[in-house]
Parts: structure tokens; sequence; C-alpha cells
């Protein structure tokens, strides 16, 4: 089937024209039925986070914008999103989604507002994580994992052992990062190089994966590795270059699990099941060339569903127009219909949660011929020239 979809929003200088289109195949949508989730995906190329549900009759897909999106990483109730200049928190006030849309009461069931933002300026910054309450990063221009908080632009924490300074030159395109057991456990880099974006001379065979405790190098002779991932007792990663989905355990040999006609990037899991991102190769200056180009006549942009048992690919959900590279790609279990507000959105000043508690405050305009207050079935008080409608008091 072929859904068409439009983006809301300001594009950025990334963004191709909309409206957006995709293309579900029956495989994915059977599996998201069954998978009693939602997927999350950001597109740094149409300056969007898309947020993909089942509203118990048809796929849905929501958009919302935000400048250059990248990582995106889940930490129980808690979202962090990487952008140009800032990491972005968001807390899910599971108890006020319902009342979103005030006139259609329960069309959502999880609603991510902001609760901080970090502001880290250009680093670059890919994949992000939360461990044990503080957002750590990948920082690509500097070559670093770093910290965020109030203090700085960021704190490193560790660099590659074949990085010699923290600096802002990008010299090995370091990008993904893995947690075990809430331990910075391994990253990926485009190559071991430590001079200024050095690793663009090797992008076809240097990609290396390293142990972030060890301080070693584990993999080499990658193709432009991204999005390492410990699921199930081992390390998985997409050998981007080559389209691969690659499973390994410590001491054996890699093994290519699954290759999609896609650069792969972006990587999550649901039980059996793998979603990786694919996108195509816009910008051929530094990603022309690269064999999964040679491996398929055309490439797509979209979410791949991949069967870990078997290796198969089973469905896909596919941009057909109006976006065409996406990053990182996030299940969102226990939840169907999901919304995502940015700061442009009025509800992100309207919302308010508590420890306990969570309620609404909106404003509702008067009627200025009558002088009277359009309301809802909730109760309203008068406040001059405009109303506050507390909408209901949830309880956790």
């Amino acid at each position: 089937m072929v859904a068409k979809f439009v983006g809301m929003g300001q594009p950025n200088e990334f963004a191709q024209p909309l409206p957006v289109t995709c293309r579900v195949d029956e495989g994915f949508q059977e599996w998201l039925v069954r998978s009693g989730g939602a997927v999350a995906l950001t597109t740094y190329q149409a300056g969007k986070v898309a947020l993909i549900g089942w509203d118990g009759q048809q796929i849905t897909l929501l958009l919302r914008h935000f400048d250059k999106p990248l990582g995106l990483a889940l930490e129980e109730d808690y979202l962090a999103l990487a952008t140009r200049e800032d990491v972005v928190v968001f807390g899910n006030a599971r108890a006020l989604a319902g009342d979103y849309l005030p006139h259609q009461p329960g069309h959502y069931d999880a609603l991510y507002l902001p609760r901080a933002t970090f502001h880290t300026g250009d680093i670059s910054a890919h994949d992000v994580t939360i461990v044990d309450g503080e957002v750590i990063l990948v920082n690509t221009r500097f070559s670093c994992l770093a910290r965020v908080g109030w203090r700085y632009s960021f704190e490193p924490l560790w660099r590659p052992p074949f990085i010699s300074d923290i600096t802002p030159e990008d010299r090995c395109h370091l990008n993904g990062l893995a947690v075990v057991e809430k331990k910075l456990a391994y990253v990926t880099a485009h190559a071991a190089s430590d001079t200024r974006e050095g690793w663009r001379n090797h992008r076809l065979d240097g990609g290396v994966v390293v142990a972030v405790e060890e301080n070693e190098v584990v993999l080499t002779g990658l193709c432009m590795p991204h999005s390492p991932r410990w699921y199930a007792g081992r390390l998985w990663f997409l050998n981007s270059g080559k389209g691969e989905l690659v499973g390994w355990s410590p001491g054996d040999k890699p093994e290519v699990v699954c290759r999609l006609p896609g650069y792969t990037r972006g990587l999550s899991f649901a039980g059996a099941y793998a979603l990786v991102g694919l996108s195509k190769i816009r910008e051929k200056y530094h990603f022309g060339g690269v064999p999964v180009e040679q491996y398929f006549p055309q490439l797509m942009c979209g979410v791949a569903l991949v069967d870990l048992r078997s290796g198969n690919w089973e469905g896909t959900f596919e941009f057909t127009s109006g976006c065409t590279e996406l990053y990182d790609v996030q299940f969102l279990p226990g939840s169907r219909r999901p919304m995502i507000v940015n700061l442009e959105k009025s509800a992100a000043r309207e919302a308010f949660t508590l420890p306990e508690c969570a309620f609404w405050i909106r404003k509702v305009p008067t009627d200025p011929a009558l002088g009277s207050v359009v309301t809802t079935d909730s109760k309203v008080s008068q406040l001059g020239e405009s109303q506050s409608a507390g909408l209901g008091l949830k309880h956790f």
C-alpha cells in the first residue's frame, strides 16, 4: 500500500520539498501490529523526527521539525536527541497524552515533552545515550566521547587510542556508541586517523570498532561503520558502505547477517527483529563509489525489518519522496500513537508535570463579538482577554 503524508514545520537547509510520501509493505505492517510499539527515526536531510505508529486501522506517520536531528536515545520514559547545536531531553508525560488534542481524546498514548536543552555548539554530535541520568554523546568534531551538562559545552570523557589531542578536526569520524550494562563499551569510526579529516582517505576499508574500556581497536577493515548496539549478548553494528547488518561476539569473526539496498545507518531491536535504517547516497563527494552502490541497482530510504534468527529481510517502511537519508532508528515499546513536541508548539509551555501528577493550563480565546468565552467541557475561570482552562488532573 502507498500512504502520503505532509510534514509540518520549517525545513532546514538540507530539506527537500514536501510532501513526504511513503510505502509500507505487508511484512512491516503485520510486524508493527504485533509489536505493541511504535518506531521513531531521525532524518537530518529533511530536518525531521518521524514517529511511525498504528491507529488500529492503518500505519500513521507524524513528522516534527528539528534542526539537523541525528542521534536518538531511549532510556525508560526519556528520549535524548542530538541536533545541530543542542541536545534535547524529552520526558514522556503519558498521563497528558490522551488530552493533547482536546477534541480528539485518546488520540495519542505517549507525549514526549522537552524537559532540558544543552547548548553544545556545532560539535557534529552523532550517537547519544543516557547513562544513570547523564547525557553522553559521540562528539564527532572533537573525536571523543563527551558528557553534556550545565557547566560547559561538553566534558571529554574518552578518546580513541590513536587520537593524540582533543581538537575540532574530525580526525577519525567517530560516530557510534554501544553501552553494555551502563558502561560505555564500543565505538565505531571511519578510520584510525590522527590528522584533520584523515578518515576521508580511508573511507572504503579503514573503518574500525574500538573497545572503550580496553582502549584498543578490536575490528578493522570496515567500510564506514555506524550504529554499534549491544543486544542479546552480542555486538551488532552496520557496515554502512556495504549495506550490511553485522553481528559479532568478542573472540569470534564478525558475521554478516543481512545485506540491504541502502547505506545502512540507525539500528534498534524489538524481540527477534532488528530495525535497520536505510539511506540513499545523495552527496557523492564523501559517499559516492561505496560498494553498496555496486551491489544493488537502486538504493532506498526507509526502515528494513530483519529477522535475526534467519537473517531474512521481512518488511520495509520506505520513503518514496521528500526524504532520502536517515540517521537513527528507535523502537518505542508500549506506545502505539506517540507524539513529540518541539519548542515551536504551544503544548511545550501548556503542559505541566509534577512527581505525583500532571495537568494542562491552556489559553482559550474569548469571542470578541459576544464578549463570551469559547470553552471546552472543563471548568474555566475569567482571566481578562483570554481564559485559562485547567483541562483535568491526571494522576500517575
